[in-house]
């Protein structure tokens, strides 16, 4: 059993319900990696990482209220209050345009919410293998 320590703590942002549940069953079950939670609201997720900071978010650029991109700006501005994060990037507005936008508020990884959750579940799973082998 890993120590709370040791464990990759990640945040999902994201509106759409059928993707709460499916990324978090996923999440939840990969080794290494502690689910934390879900928001669907940039005003929602910032409060819940302000109370728990966490090893990594993953951020939909579309929410209920407010946006990833205010997310992500908050992210990097008060890195105080919301500790540093990995900021991941999963959207259906995976153009050019949108990843260049989110580059200039630190993102770390960029995903289509289309085409590719697969590798968004690998960089989870590599973020959470390089934290256990970290002292």
């Amino acid at each position: 059993m890993l120590s709370d320590t040791s464990m990759l703590k990640v945040f999902l942002i994201e509106d759409s319900l059928l993707l709460q549940e499916l990324l978090g069953g996923i999440l939840g079950e990969l080794d290494g990696v502690e689910f934390c939670g879900c928001a669907e609201g940039e005003t929602e997720a910032l409060s819940r990482l302000a109370e728990m900071p966490v090893d990594l978010v993953i951020i939909d650029i579309e929410l209920k209220q407010g946006s990833g991109i205010g997310v992500l700006d908050a992210l990097q501005t008060d890195s105080g209050l919301y500790g540093s994060p990995d900021k991941v990037v999963l959207t259906n507005y995976a153009h050019a345009t949108m990843r260049q936008r989110c580059d200039r508020f630190g993102m770390d990884a960029f995903f289509d919410k289309s085409m590719q959750i697969n590798q968004l579940i690998d960089y989870v799973n590599e973020a959470a293998a390089r934290k256990q082998s970290s002292p």
